[in-house]
């Protein structure tokens, strides 16, 4: 389960969390996006109707899958570990998967489909390297925090990792780092990020 895609001030509305904002700054006027693992559709709705992208969501989710087309947002139901076997090579400028790498079975087959289909590619997870992890471990408990918000026996998160381990997998599968951003809540986190980090956001190119 991802968090919320937005924050509610006082008057009730809602903006995009400040790691959706840093992404949303990755995307280029009236591109083609691929949204995977989509969830309600706020990220696309944003893009589509701030950037004018050409945006497609895929989502697993009978509720969230409702949610994204009561917002227009044109929206694919699968199971991503199924592949991404609909979409043509370089179909898309840019597809993204927030906060989900972590819950995939087959974590180099979605990196390689994504640079497949795209120009370029855009990923979020929790940095299992922050410091406040290590210090559950040394106190003898699995952590629990604000991005692994799960006991040990009903995580979806399967392959964990910190910012040094995706760097490496993305250099072995000749993906591109391009970009990347560190946050813990939100602030951006600009010195000890491996230890201060509890999210991190990478924008890659396919080569």
């Amino acid at each position: 389960m991802k968090l919320m895609n937005y924050i509610t001030n006082n008057n009730s509305d809602f903006v995009l969390r400040t790691d959706l904002n840093r992404i949303a700054s990755w995307i280029k006027r009236e591109s083609s996006v691929l949204d995977l693992g989509c969830g309600d559709g706020t990220l696309l709705n944003y893009l589509n109707n701030n950037l004018q992208t050409k945006g497609v969501g895929v989502e697993l989710d009978n509720r969230l899958v409702i949610e994204c087309i009561n917002k227009g947002v044109r929206v694919i139901q699968q199971d991503l570990e199924d592949g991404l076997a609909l979409f043509d090579d370089k179909q898309f400028d840019t597809v993204i998967l927030s906060q989900t790498l972590q819950s995939m079975h087959h974590t180099e087959h979605i990196l390689l489909e994504m640079s497949r289909v795209s120009n370029y590619g855009i990923v979020s997870f929790p940095n299992f390297g922050y410091w406040l992890h290590g210090l559950s471990i040394l106190c003898g408990r699995m952590p629990v925090t604000g991005q692994i918000p799960y006991q040990w026996y009903n995580s979806p998160n399967i392959h964990l990792c910190t910012l040094k381990d995706f760097e490496e997998l993305a250099g072995s599968l000749g993906l591109k780092i391009l970009e990347r951003a560190a946050f813990n809540a939100s602030q951006e986190i600009k010195w000890l990020i491996n230890w201060r980090t509890s999210l991190a956001l990478y924008h890659f190119s396919s080569s």
